[in-house]
């Protein structure tokens, strides 16, 4: 089963991703990964993918997609997987259906804008250990000070408001649209995103078995 999870930023599809692929034995690729792969690999694709990279441009969609489905054609996923990243706009979307890439399902976690910004606005990094917390779902002990290491704490670049809403903002205008895509499609099954991930995880799991 070939899975890809939708959402905005901050609606929780990596943790959702990871405990996914735990439970129902899924193998998670980020476009990343899978690109540093093929680079790694001497693959023709990623070569090919490298020249635009060392040139310090943006690789194009259809290389992108075509180092997607080299990879899924050529790694053992056992039983599936969930792509993260990728597609990000409906270009993309249909190149993966133009290359034959099969996707048998697609979650979309649905919060909405104030929502994401009160979450993501209440985070806090360790830039030391690395260690996360938020004012609200996951303080530390000591108000603006790690537990584990005692540092500071800060708020990332990408948690700060006005990025936020920006980036917000790109979504709704580029991978948004890609909802109704699947939608035309009967694969998209949208899962509330606001409630905890324990039980958000729960609506996906059961959202996947009724599909088998």
């Amino acid at each position: 089963m070939n899975i890809i999870m939708l959402g905005p930023p901050g609606a929780g599809k990596g943790t959702q991703a990871e405990v996914l692929s735990k439970k129902m034995d899924l193998t998670t690729l980020s476009t990343g990964n899978i690109l540093r792969a093929a680079i790694a690999e001497k693959r023709p694709v990623g070569l090919n993918a490298k020249t635009y990279m060392d040139k310090g441009e943006l690789v194009p969609d259809d290389v992108i997609i075509g180092i997607v489905k080299d990879y899924l054609e050529t790694h053992d996923l056992g039983k599936g997987c969930i792509l993260d990243g990728v597609p990000r706009t409906i270009a993309q979307a249909e190149m993966l259906d133009k290359m034959g890439v099969r996707i048998d399902a697609v979650l979309s976690l649905e919060i909405s804008d104030a929502a994401i910004e009160e979450r993501m606005g209440g985070r806090r990094t360790c830039m030391k250990c690395g260690a996360t917390y938020h004012v609200k779902a996951n303080p530390p002990k000591v108000e603006g000070i790690c537990d584990k290491c005692g540092e500071k704490l800060t708020i990332r670049e990408d948690d700060k408001p006005e990025t936020v809403r920006q980036r917000l903002a790109v979504y709704h205008a580029q991978t948004e649209p890609i909802i109704g895509y699947y939608t035309e499609q009967g694969k998209l099954t949208a899962v509330d995103g606001t409630a905890s991930v324990e039980e958000t995880s729960e609506k996906l799991v059961k959202a996947l078995e009724m599909l088998k």
